[in-house]
């Protein structure tokens, strides 16, 4: 070091001084951006979450330690996810049509689309009135392909979300759809539907959200980045608030599991 310092004609005291502030410096503009990515979203994303913005916006080659190291130092959080645990037989049907086996089995990887699909319902409540949210996802992706808002879960509600996944994928002969034991999925109605497209339905074993993890976690993110840090006044505003966020999650919020790409590019790169 002393005689690279020689060469350029400074001190050794004088190099160290410079690193210094230029270590600084390049932290400050880190820290920028940082915080711009954070407020960007209000404040839902946590140090994994920029990190991969940082990399991929700016293509920044940076350890994701020293994003934790300075997202702390900000003061930063992210909102937390609300964990919810369930009666384990809250949602078994007492007289089932007819209940399906479990063909997941918990493998929720997909090489190509519409070889898996998973679905479910989630219950919003404001103000003593309830709104529900039916989603299908595409395992290959994890893109919400098919989503209904309502007041009434009934099978008719079930069949509008699958009808809107298929108008927009036609090739599902063999797919499986994965779902609960529900009784809009256990409907022979919906079972004979579903066949006429080669579709197979699989069901979770009964009390069990976990053979359903994904559409869970997808659902649980929805609730806490969209919905619970906000003051909701209407169902107007919260249907808006949905159709908003279904949109995010598709079109822009990334995942580590699709090479840091959103759901909608990923299946996009792939085609291509």
């Amino acid at each position: 070091m002393e005689e690279l310092c020689t060469f350029l004609k400074v001190s050794v005291s004088g190099y160290y001084k410079y690193k210094k502030t230029a270590g600084i410096q390049r932290d400050s503009w880190l820290s920028e951006r940082i915080l711009e990515i954070y407020h960007k979203y209000d404040g839902i994303y946590g140090y994994r979450q920029i990190h991969m913005d940082l990399t991929e916006e700016y293509g920044l080659k940076i350890n994701h330690k020293k994003v934790f190291r300075i997202y702390q130092d900000l003061g930063l959080k992210a909102k937390i996810r609300k964990k919810k645990f369930r009666n384990k037989n809250q949602y078994i049907q007492t007289e089932p049509e007819r209940i399906m086996p479990n063909l997941l089995e918990r493998d929720f990887s997909a090489d190509e689309p519409n070889k898996k699909w998973v679905t479910d319902i989630t219950e919003l409540t404001l103000f003593d009135e309830k709104l529900y949210v039916s989603a299908v996802m595409d395992l290959y992706n994890k893109e919400i392909i098919g989503y209904q808002i309502g007041s009434t879960p009934d099978k008719i509600f079930v069949m509008k979300t699958i009808k809107m996944a298929l108008d927009k994928r036609m090739d599902v002969d063999g797919l499986i759809l994965h779902s609960d034991r529900g009784g809009q999925y256990t409907s022979r109605a919906l079972q004979d539907t579903l066949e006429s497209y080669g579709i197979r339905l699989s069901m979770s074993r009964a009390g069990n959200p976990f053979d359903n993890a994904c559409i869970e976690s997808f659902f649980s993110h929805f609730k806490t980045e969209s919905i619970y840090p906000y003051d909701v006044q209407t169902l107007e505003e919260l249907e808006q608030r949905i159709v908003e966020y279904i949109h995010f999650y598709n079109h822009e919020r990334r995942q580590r599991k699709l090479n840091k790409m959103s759901p909608v590019n990923f299946r996009l790169q792939h085609a291509a």
